[in-house]
């Protein structure tokens, strides 16, 4: 039986309220506290990745034990990882000029230290990948966290919830389910820091909640991200990696490439290679490499807006043989969408599925008022061996990151910082900016014995009036 919201409130209240005593009493854990913390959170990755996968699986209806591995329990990794390697550099206080009203004598230093809790609510698409990789710059950083998981994971939270307790104590990590109502509860609570990944609009309710205690946010939303396959780019080679993009996790991604502008004269050659390569990738819609859509309500929503273009004058293009779609299993073939209508659902609104529109354009500027036209995108990807273009494209079009001649990279690298601009999100994460987003980059500024104040104090006289010239010369 859910709990009441009541029971939900002070059951997420007391885990606060623990953990943040538990940070007044450990305010800056040391290196070797934080080095355990993320060592724990590797072996719970890897003494579970078979469960890890199953769960994922069954939350989705299917999920292909590849994807998983590949899009969720190597970036989880590999984040670890790099915090590790990196940590005990990150934590270092940095040295920063000394002003002229000092003389020298004085020091300054820049002092990352722990937020204390942060929140963290996870989305469905990648519910390992986007709770295990914060957490790594979150521990890393040297605080305790609260995770509040998605309704579509109950597998996996199920699984967190009764194994992660082995690895942490729940000061220092909680993981809450979605049973109604707890993400609201959640969003309410007075954190440190609270990050949400997710859809703009349940972003902007979690943003005024959080607003209400002044809790700082980091939002990764989403967006239409574009891909921009210009005139020099070989027609094949794009196809092959944008399609294969675009089919990872059936298209249910945020960063996927949501529809592609392509020369007015290659749009022929585009479809041809497409039907050619996805039945390479996938033989048929069974193939068990081949994601489904994550819920009925989701399968519905693709399937009404893919109706609604045609009806409105556009062309499907069936990119597998056979049957387009499987209600039963939840799975709808990658399709190209020719001749999209501006105002169909497809065009107005973020995808998150295997259908991918095909926008011919003749002159770069039309793609470029087009999507700036358009709320910012979380990424923007540009295919072309001109440096001159890609900077064209990168100067005059902000989107939250970049991928050049590849899609969804940027993502990957976790020495490169992670976020949106605009609609598409705000702050970022990964790497050492991840760090630097859950600690306080405190300021310390350490007086000497003797302060150049002391002349300055009035009545003012020469003295004064010296060092003031010499401060402003």
């Amino acid at each position: 039986m859910p709990l009441e919201i009541p029971e939900f409130q002070e059951q997420l209240q007391r885990c606060l309220a623990a953990q943040r005593q538990a940070y007044f009493d450990d305010p800056v854990p040391s290196y070797a506290q934080r080095r355990q913390d993320l060592l724990a959170l590797e072996r719970f990755v890897r003494d579970h990745t078979e469960a890890i996968c199953a769960a994922i699986s069954a939350d989705y209806g299917h999920r292909s034990r590849h994807e998983t591995q590949l899009a969720e329990i190597f970036p989880a990794l590999e984040a670890i990882k790099h915090s590790l390697k990196q940590l005990r550099r990150w934590m270092r206080p940095q040295r920063r000029k000394i002003d002229r009203l000092s003389f020298g004598l004085a020091s300054n230093r820049l002092v990352p230290q722990p937020l204390g809790v942060v929140g963290v609510i996870v989305p469905w698409n990648f519910p390992l990948n986007l709770s295990i990789v914060p957490l790594a710059a979150i521990f890393a950083a040297g605080n305790r966290a609260m995770v509040k998981m998605s309704e579509n994971s109950r597998h996996l939270a199920r699984l967190m919830r009764e194994q992660l307790p082995r690895y942490f104590s729940s000061t220092k990590l909680q993981v809450f389910d979605e049973t109604g109502g707890v993400g609201v509860e959640f969003s309410k609570l007075r954190f440190d820091h609270l990050l949400f990944t997710g859809s703009g609009n349940t972003g902007r309710a979690v943003m005024a909640a959080a607003a209400a205690n002044l809790c700082p946010v980091t939002l990764e939303l989403g967006g239409k991200a574009p891909a921009v396959v210009c005139e020099d780019y070989p027609i094949a080679t794009a196809v092959q990696r944008i399609l294969q993009v675009k089919c990872l996790n059936a298209g249910q991604i945020c960063t996927s490439v949501d529809h592609v502008f392509v020369p007015e004269r290659a749009v022929d050659a585009f479809v041809r290679e497409a039907q050619a390569l996805v039945p390479r990738l996938y033989p048929s819609l069974a193939s068990p490499d081949y994601t489904a859509i994550i819920d009925q309500r989701a399968f519905d929503r693709l399937v009404g807006a893919m109706e609604e273009a045609v009806s409105k004058g556009g062309r499907l293009v069936p990119l597998l043989s056979g049957p387009s779609m499987d209600p039963l299993s939840r799975k709808i073939a990658p399709h190209l969408l020719l001749n999209a209508p501006p105002d169909c659902e497809l065009m107005r609104r973020e995808i998150f599925g295997p259908i991918l529109p095909v926008l011919p354009f003749r002159k770069l500027d039309d793609v470029v008022q087009s999507v700036n036209a358009g709320p910012r995108p979380l990424a923007l990807y540009p295919f072309s061996h001109r440096r001159e273009v890609q900077q064209q494209l990168i100067d005059r079009v902000m989107s939250g990151g970049v991928s050049i001649n590849d899609a969804l990279y940027h993502v990957a690298q976790h020495d490169l910082p992670f976020g949106g601009v605009g609609e598409s999100g705000m702050g970022h994460y990964h790497g050492i900016e991840g760090f630097q987003t859950f600690s306080k980059l405190r300021p310390v500024f350490h007086q000497s014995r003797w302060s150049a104040l002391s002349l300055l104090a009035p009545p003012y006289g020469p003295t004064a009036e010296r060092l003031l010239r010499f401060m402003t010369r």
